[in-house]
């Protein structure tokens, strides 16, 4: 006698594929969030970081790190070292003074800016500085390092003008970059209070010059920003 075979029926096979269907809509929606969380985090930080920064300004009549009598009116706190501090430039060892004048004077939250940059240090580190989601070092500086549309309307990643400005640090994928630009600003990386920006090792491919666009059919991983103030 023949054995009878079984297998799965229809039913058991629809009933599987519902199943899978409902594991990768899980993942791919948990990636959402997660990747939704991301760009939140870097857009409230430069909110939170903009908004320290001009009331820091707003108490003190100075910039943070380019403040000449922070060892005087900041607990814990020192001068920075630049020859030119008092001019309004955040600029030289200032941009790591910078963080450590925030934090002490109560305005931002950073456990390892609140101590004596080491050895003055020139620049921004994650031992003295914040860090975004990524782990990109976030600075306060005055330079030219962001991207601009110039008098003949050619798309360019730098040099502009020079301007105080808050960079995002780098790390971060450019599509998540341009998202972050449609929250806070016109979602345009050349134009507009937030830019693209190459400081920290960013690379001019996160933005398309021809279309002046952010790099969003291929994402970019080490792509950063910068907040002009």
């Amino acid at each position: 006698m023949k054995s009878k075979q079984s297998g799965f029926t229809l039913v058991e096979i629809a009933i599987v594929l519902v199943i899978i269907g409902l594991l990768l809509g899980g993942i791919l929606k948990g990636q959402e969030l997660i990747t939704n969380a991301k760009v939140r985090n870097i857009a409230d930080q430069q909110s939170a970081l903009k908004a320290a920064y001009f009331a820091f300004q707003d108490r003190f009549r100075a910039l943070p790190g380019d403040y000449r009598d922070a060892a005087t009116n900041i607990p814990n706190s020192t001068n920075a070292p630049a020859a030119n501090i008092g001019n309004a430039k955040i600029e030289s060892t200032e941009t790591s003074y910078a963080w450590q004048h925030l934090t002490n004077a109560g305005f931002i939250s950073c456990s390892q800016c609140s101590t004596n940059p080491p050895n003055n240090a020139a620049t921004a580190d994650s031992s003295n500085s914040p860090v975004n989601a990524f782990g990109g070092v976030l600075k306060l500086e005055f330079d030219d390092n962001y991207a601009f549309i110039n008098a003949g309307g050619t798309a360019s990643t730098g040099p502009a003008n020079n301007t105080n400005n808050l960079k995002t640090g780098s790390q971060i994928p450019s599509n998540m970059l341009a998202e972050v630009d449609r929250k806070i600003d016109d979602g345009k990386p050349f134009t507009g209070s937030f830019r693209f920006s190459l400081d920290g090792g960013s690379t001019a491919t996160c933005v398309d010059t021809s279309t002046k666009e952010w790099a969003i059919a291929t994402p970019i991983a080490t792509c950063g920003g910068a907040s002009t103030l």
